[in-house]
């Protein structure tokens, strides 16, 4: 059951265009952080934690109610940092404590090479770095097979190599009952473009980012690789554990999957919960 917390929402004026941001609660700071991925689907995570957290959760730049002057410039994870940064100076609740989820997690461990004074703690969940990977050209190439059809027209093809690549395996049946919503014909406006600048703009900005070792291992915030307990052997789960293996880090386990704020809500919550409580 979630808390009866309402959200205070909000717009962040930035340089090259508007950020949508939700507030909830009293408490230390954390944000939950996504890309593509806006603020809905941790909404439920945010309300459980509401009670003993001010808790921050956003549109990313390009997606949702953030708006771009320029909706053809790139999203990097040094712009999205930024973005992160003005954001936790907005709420004037930091340093915070940062929970980011595949782009999200990129996004956050930027932040602690570039904000450091910001964040204390840095759970990058699932982040898709294949730049650690050795098979790291093969990925480069699939990316760029998916983004070439996404051009085509063919956005179900797009997914379809998408989740591919990711190896995340749904039987056909779910797969293309979600791709039926994800690409059919009543789709917004605003869908589309977020789709468009995923693919255009986001995709091989995040994926190809190349992490500073160096300066993770020295940055003062607390550094905590997640994987989903049912991720094993996915793309995501390979990027983490590289990562792990070039800070030093043990990844710990979060229940469910790449999505699995989604799908068990407070089991999920309550994990969140154990690791800033350890900080």
């Amino acid at each position: 059951m979630t808390s009866s917390i309402a959200a205070t929402t909000a717009n962040l004026t930035v340089p090259d265009g508007s950020l949508y941001y939700e507030v909830r609660g009293s408490g230390p700071l954390v944000a939950f952080v996504g890309a593509p991925m806006d603020a809905g689907p941790f909404q439920g995570v945010a309300e459980l934690l509401a009670d003993e957290y001010t808790v921050l959760t956003l549109d990313p730049r390009g997606h949702g109610r953030s708006v771009l002057n320029d909706p053809d410039s790139d999203s990097t994870p040094e712009l999205r940092a930024d973005d992160l940064a003005r954001l936790i100076a907005a709420v004037g609740a930091g340093p915070a404590a940062v929970f980011g989820s595949s782009g999200g997690a990129v996004t956050c461990l930027a932040l602690a090479q570039t904000h450091s004074e910001l964040v204390h703690t840095v759970i990058a969940h699932e982040p898709p770095l294949r730049e650690l990977l050795a098979d790291r050209e093969s990925y480069r190439a699939q990316t760029d097979e998916m983004i070439a059809a996404h051009r085509a027209g063919d956005a179900e093809g797009a997914w379809r190599k998408f989740f591919a690549m990711t190896g995340m395996e749904i039987p056909e049946p779910m797969l293309s009952q979600m791709l039926a919503q994800m690409t059919g014909p009543d789709r917004s406006a605003a869908e589309i473009a977020s789709d468009d600048f995923f693919y255009e703009h986001e995709l091989h900005p995040t994926s190809g980012w190349q992490p500073d070792l160096e300066a993770l291992k020295t940055a003062p915030a607390r550094i905590v690789i997640g994987i989903g307990d049912d991720s094993a052997g996915q793309f995501c789960d390979k990027t983490s554990r590289a990562l792990g293996a070039g800070l030093g880090i043990e990844p710990i386990l979060f229940p469910g999957g790449h999505g699995g704020f989604t799908e068990d809500i407070e089991a999920f919550a309550k994990r969140v919960r154990e690791v800033l409580r350890e900080n």
